[in-house]
């Protein structure tokens, strides 16, 4: 018999898997940079950007902090720009998941509007919310 999945070395589930509204009431809103300096255009950009993206629902107020160096890291690119400043923001970006291929390394997946308009309507004959076709009426007595 196979262990309980509680026992096993590694689990096959990921505590991090998410699934992130594209669109939704639930966004929080974006804080306000530090007063200490003046932002670049780009750099407020950025800032707005990511409080409006899907990731922001996973983000703690803890998070803030880190995203706070972020933006002070890419704010000296974009007055001086170099190697070595976008190679500190490619690794300081890794914890937010604000790239697809973060996502797909915290294992979130960004919902797709398409594919739950596609889905509303199947979503709402389950709910009972709108009376789906009843198959059998198709069907005829053959004398």
């Amino acid at each position: 018999m196979p262990k309980p999945r509680h026992m096993r070395q590694r689990p096959s589930s990921a505590s991090t898997r998410a699934t992130l509204a594209a669109e939704g009431s639930e966004r929080q809103r974006a804080p306000s940079l530090p007063t200490h300096r003046d932002w670049q255009p780009m750099t407020r950009a950025w800032w707005k950007d990511t409080w409006h993206s899907p990731m922001a629902a996973e983000f703690l107020q803890s998070d803030i902090h880190g995203l706070f160096l972020l933006a002070e890291l890419i704010d000296r690119f974009w007055e001086k720009p170099s190697v070595a400043l976008a190679a500190e923001i490619r690794q300081e970006r890794l914890a937010f998941g604000l790239t697809p291929i973060d996502r797909r390394r915290l294992q979130w997946e960004v919902e797709r509007v398409e594919e739950r308009r596609r889905l509303r309507p199947q979503a709402l004959e389950k709910r009972g919310g709108r009376k789906a076709a009843d198959p059998r009426a198709m069907l005829r007595m053959v004398k």
